[in-house]
């Protein structure tokens, strides 16, 4: 892939978000792609001038001025009185302005450009309309095809459900959905990462087994494994998600399909902490999003981790 631009859609205006930005520029002073920031100029400069981080952006109206040397920012107006404060419905509408501007801007551009989108609260602008935002991205494009995969270099996961009650899981996973997610995710390992990936499956029920009639592991897993094995995708299982985890399997696979959320993230946020990211596949365009949340507790403060923004930048120059 050729990546010309990244977009950057700053998201949550009182967040670590600027804090991890501010440690990126004085980190690196040189930036191999064009960096395009969406949001609010007045807003990230103050928020960087206070973090000891005092930066000039290049404000542009159209991909054309931008430039390699700078980071720029396409500016959205934000009414504000404090530089950091309590994260409410109040930016909802700065927020999805934001995102319909990388829509508008990026609509002529056809793989040449990486989303990354900063840390959005789900409870205040998602409204439970949707589970993530990448259910939200999905539906802004049309896509109803999206897959979650939290990506490390040495081993990668991704569950069929995102963020979904438990309760509702087993409602939620079928044949279809494992078949389309694993191929969404071999393909993207074979064409974008050149890589031929070794894949694990994991059972939904302890152990792989069902006291039940129902057993999902027989009726959907099993014969969506064998589906795909068919169609030569490499891939192993059902294994059970207690014993799975360990060195000698992580020696084998590339990624680990899990039936729902915490299944696969708190194993992988236990072995690499923040040195992994959400891809989110089936887009029109590779969406990245930092391994973490808005954080409003340490907002303000310079003392977040910039682990996972740090390594999305760097997954972005590898490609």
């Amino acid at each position: 892939m050729n990546i010309k631009y990244i977009f950057i859609v700053l998201g949550e205006p009182y967040s670590i978000f600027s804090e991890l930005i501010g440690k990126y520029i004085y980190k690196n002073k040189k930036f191999n792609k064009k960096i395009i920031l969406i949001g609010s100029k007045k807003l990230i400069e103050r928020q960087l001038r206070s973090l000891k981080y005092k930066y000039i952006l290049n404000k542009i109206e159209h991909l054309s001025e931008s430039k390699k040397s700078q980071i720029n920012i396409i500016n959205i107006d934000f009414k504000f009185k404090k530089k950091f404060d309590k994260i409410s419905n109040k930016s909802n509408k700065y927020i999805e302005e934001s995102f319909n501007k990388f829509f508008e801007i990026s609509k002529n551009e056809e793989n040449n450009f990486v989303l990354i989108n900063g840390p959005i609260s789900k409870k205040t602008f998602l409204k439970k309309k949707f589970l993530g935002i990448t259910e939200y991205l999905s539906q802004k494009t049309n896509s109803n095809n999206e897959v979650m995969l939290i990506y490390n270099s040495k081993l990668s996961v991704s569950p069929i459900t995102t963020h979904m009650p438990i309760k509702n899981v087993n409602k939620n996973i079928s044949k279809q959905k494992i078949i389309k997610n694993v191929q969404n995710i071999n393909n993207f390992y074979k064409k974008v990462l050149k890589i031929n990936p070794k894949i694990a499956i994991l059972g939904l029920n302890p152990h792989c087994e069902s006291i039940e009639k129902y057993s999902e592991e027989e009726k959907i897993i099993i014969p969506a494994t064998n589906f795909l094995k068919k169609r030569g995708v490499s891939i192993k299982g059902p294994y059970s998600a207690d014993t799975f985890f360990i060195k000698k399997n992580l020696d084998e696979f590339n990624i680990v399909i899990g039936m729902y959320h915490d299944q696969v993230l708190t194993p992988i946020k236990t072995l690499f902490n923040f040195n992994a990211i959400n891809i989110t596949l089936g887009l029109p365009f590779i969406r990245l999003s930092p391994d973490h949340g808005p954080n409003f507790e340490m907002s303000g403060k310079n003392i977040s981790d910039p682990s996972s923004f740090f390594y999305a930048m760097k997954f972005i120059e590898n490609l």
